[in-house]
């Protein structure tokens, strides 16, 4: 048995393997309800995940873009108008925090501080 919440609606909005204060019922584990609780779980983090890498990924394309252009290989005015706009605007913002060599923690390096 799993001990449950419900919200106003009736909505699960807990489920737990113990008892707690905030409970409103029970239902057993294979009780349809509790699978698409779970199987809803699973998918926000899949989600959360897949956002984070999204940012990830932006930071790997931004410092990409700098690199290129740094070596010549491409120029700002290469790209579309609102490319440009987006890059300056970040470039402006990274710099007033220091700079990219100060908001790049390398994987090697302590990632548990965040800066370097």
């Amino acid at each position: 048995m799993l001990y449950i919440q419900r919200d106003e609606e009736g909505k699960l909005v807990r489920v737990e393997a113990a008892e707690f204060a905030e409970m409103t019922g029970q239902l057993p584990a294979d009780d349809q309800e509790i699978q698409a609780w779970y199987a809803n779980l699973a998918m926000q983090s899949s989600l959360l995940q897949l956002k984070q890498s999204d940012l990830d990924m932006i930071r790997v394309l931004d410092d990409l873009i700098t690199v290129l252009m740094t070596k010549g290989i491409i120029r700002i005015t290469d790209l579309p108008p609102a490319a440009q706009s987006k890059l300056l605007s970040r470039n402006q913002a990274r710099e007033a925090l220091g700079g990219i060599s100060r908001l790049i923690v390398d994987d090697d390096e302590d990632a548990g501080s965040g800066l370097i």
